[in-house]
């Protein structure tokens, strides 16, 4: 994904390939097979059992690449910052959401208009079926756009100390909420209170590498393996002991969850960054492609894995169900891969262009 604020980073649309691919598996493995059901027996595949982490992935990513933005500029034009903003999500998020009204029409009310601002919570029409129930996270998404350009200036004027403070009234705000709520789990998942540190410590982690960069490339070959041994100890404990389908919906555990999933991710981001990797060319073209088109990826792989399984069924043309598994794995990821691009350069595209440059370069 090519931006006027910010110099093309192959490695991004690397990153975006991953969580999208993440959370394609996790939606393959649970509808065609767990049904939406904790398998603590299969921990070792908490990566893809708990790979709602690839959306934690998606909001690291998105604090991380503005932060980098602001710390390169002088100021932002919050206007046309936040105009960007919606031609960029806006017109692929109402075509689901007309998707869900419609096919809900029997059911519609008049005030689920507003729940193009909070598809996160309530009654949102898109949480109504798994074809648009990507949506959810697009609210959480917006909020963030919303705050962005405030947190950035008081996080460069005061340095650290402003998202330690910032940090300490989450933890605060999330623990009372803990209490409060009965499902706190979902609650935590879904909503601004669960997710705002894993965007904010995107924005550090950018921050960080924006000041420290050398310091930091000394530890290049050791920085992303630990990260990624992070990651998937965190998924692996997870699904392990806390898993977001335990019949217990009101788990300590998830306070922190958040945080410490987005810390994990952080460490991924800047290590995998920092790592001089030679990656073959149609590799990278491949994950470039598909980072490119990782919106549409995200907000149509549920109607293609639906629209499949409902018409065609399952493939099993082999004896191992393993296999079977990664058959179907394959033919859906290249299904929605196609649709992706189809609505890429259909939908966000034409509106993307008419994006303008929102920020002045020191």
């Amino acid at each position: 994904m090519k931006s006027s604020n910010l110099p093309y980073e192959p490695k991004l649309d690397h990153l975006r390939f991953l969580a999208a691919l993440i959370v394609f598996l996790f939606h393959v493995y649970h509808f065609y097979y767990l049904k939406w059901h904790a398998h603590e027996e299969n921990a070792w595949m908490g990566l893809i059992i708990e790979g709602h982490t690839g959306v934690s992935l998606f909001f690291v990513l998105s604090g991380f690449i503005f932060m980098q933005i602001a710390l390169r500029s002088n100021e932002i034009n919050y206007r046309q910052f936040m105009a960007n903003r919606f031609l960029r999500i806006a017109p692929l998020f109402l075509v689901i959401f007309f998707v869900a009204i419609s096919v809900g029409r029997d059911d519609f009310k008049g005030y689920y208009i507003f729940y193009t601002l909070f598809s996160n919570i309530g009654e949102a029409p898109t949480s109504g079926s798994f074809i648009t129930g990507a949506a959810w996270t697009i609210s959480v998404e917006f909020t963030f756009y919303m705050i962005f350009p405030f947190i950035a200036r008081f996080f460069k004027e005061a340095g650290l100390i402003y998202v330690v403070r910032l940090f300490a009234i989450l933890f605060l705000i999330k623990f009372s909420s803990y209490y409060v709520s009965e499902r706190s789990t979902h609650m935590l998942y879904s909503t601004l209170i669960g997710r705002l540190d894993q965007f904010v410590l995107g924005m550090v982690f950018a921050y960080v590498l924006f000041h420290y960069r050398d310091l930091l490339y000394r530890f290049r070959y050791v920085l992303f393996p630990i990260a990624i041994l992070a990651v998937y100890a965190n998924s692996f404990i997870q699904a392990k002991y806390f898993s977001f389908f335990h019949e217990n919906p009101k788990q300590l555990f998830w306070v922190t969850w958040s945080f410490q999933e987005a810390l994990a991710w952080g460490f991924f981001v800047i290590g995998y960054m920092l790592l001089p990797l030679k990656i073959p060319a149609l590799l990278n073209q491949f994950m470039t492609r598909v980072g490119e088109v990782s919106y549409s990826f995200y907000l149509l792989h549920g109607m293609v894995i639906f629209l499949v399984f409902n018409t065609l069924g399952p493939i099993n043309l082999f004896a191992i169900d393993q296999i079977n598994a990664l058959v179907n794995a394959f033919v859906l990821f290249l299904l929605v891969w196609f649709v992706s691009h189809l609505s890429y350069q259909t939908i966000e595209k034409p509106f993307l262009g008419m994006r303008k440059r929102y920020v002045q370069t020191k």
